[in-house]
């Protein structure tokens, strides 16, 4: 399925497994010959609230910033699967990715550390650790553009039958990547691999009996018509990533360059106050479909950040040792990590 949209991005209505590329595109009035053409992949859906909030408005910014001769051509997960999106992007089949450091966690750490570091966008460019994070992509022929943030905090647990004891997730099959098992598994689950699109299945046939995810997305997905539990607290933080290939981010104009920076600097301040909206709606209208909260025990979720952080932090070094002890190590010279 394809589309184009002109001056308005509104919501596709096709459903996930329909949606296979969709074309976001503009000229302005600019011959379409002189245009900077652009493919990227995403991770999610492009009807999935990630991609549909993030990048429409991303390439909105570029377009102004670029003076509107930029066509982009954004394909979803049906075209290349989540976790196997950084590969054609180095190789450059796609100009960019929309993506998760999880994702690509063999490939490097470094993506999901910053989960691990105050979601703070301003801070984590004028401290240096976007600096740093992006050197470190570029040693894998990557340019990092953009890290925008799905809220102020970003995960919780959707589960199968509410929490009754310590540890809270004791015998549970949790779905969650690798960004969560360090945490599952302390609080006595099992983690288990899925990608986004399967989890809907494991759950209803009870291939795991919950999800770890972010605080927006399950409504989209239909969680509530096959589990019934919102569990506190919620903990982290998830900022997700826009990566080009590093030799067509070198064959660009400066003019084009600063449009990309600013775009991604922008849509990071933007995104944490849509994405805080949004959980708290989602939230709301989970629970008018029946879903019903429930409560991890005090002395559990008094540990969930530093369990979270710890856990992250782990699985980062096991990728990328070296530059993980020195992104923590700045981050916490600055104050924004444990």
């Amino acid at each position: 399925m394809t589309k184009r949209f002109g001056f308005k991005f509104g919501l596709l209505a096709a459903k996930f497994s329909a949606v296979a590329v969709v074309a976001v595109a503009s000229v302005f009035g600019a011959d379409k010959a002189s245009a900077e053409d652009f493919k990227l992949v995403s991770g999610w859906p492009v009807n999935f609230p990630f991609t549909e909030q993030i990048i429409p408005r991303f390439i909105e910014i570029v377009k102004k910033e670029a003076g509107g001769n930029v066509n982009v051509t954004v394909s979803g997960p049906d075209t290349v699967p989540s976790f196997e999106q950084l590969q054609p992007v180095q190789a450059g089949v796609f100009d960019m990715t929309f993506t998760h450091g999880a994702y690509h966690s063999g490939t490097s750490g470094i993506g999901l550390a910053v989960d691990a570091v105050i979601n703070d966008p301003v801070r984590r460019r004028t401290e240096g650790i976007f600096e740093f994070m992006d050197k470190h992509y570029q040693t894998k022929g990557l340019k990092l553009i953009a890290l925008p943030s799905i809220g102020t905090k970003g995960f919780g647990f959707y589960l199968r039958d509410a929490v009754t004891g310590v540890p809270g997730l004791q015998g549970r099959k949790i779905r969650g990547t690798v960004s969560y098992h360090e945490l599952i598994k302390g609080l006595g689950g099992a983690p288990v691999n899925l990608p986004p699109g399967d989890i809907y299945t494991g759950l209803q046939r009870g291939t795991v009996d919950g999800a770890a995810w972010a605080l927006v997305g399950a409504e989209a997905y239909k969680w509530d018509e096959v589990i019934k539990y919102i569990a506190k607290p919620t903990f982290g933080q998830l900022s997700n990533m826009i990566i080009m290939n590093l030799d067509r981010w070198n064959s660009l104009s400066p003019k084009m360059q600063a449009a990309l920076t600013e775009a991604g600097r922008l849509i990071e301040i933007e995104s944490i106050g849509v994405f805080d909206k949004m959980q708290v709606a989602e939230e709301l209208s989970l629970q008018k479909k029946g879903m019903m909260i429930t409560q991890f025990k005090p002395e559990e979720a008094s540990r969930f950040e530093t369990m979270f952080s710890e856990g992250v932090w782990a699985v980062a070094a096991k990728a990328s040792k070296d530059d993980t002890e020195k992104m923590r190590a700045l981050a916490k010279s600055k104050g924004m990590t444990d």
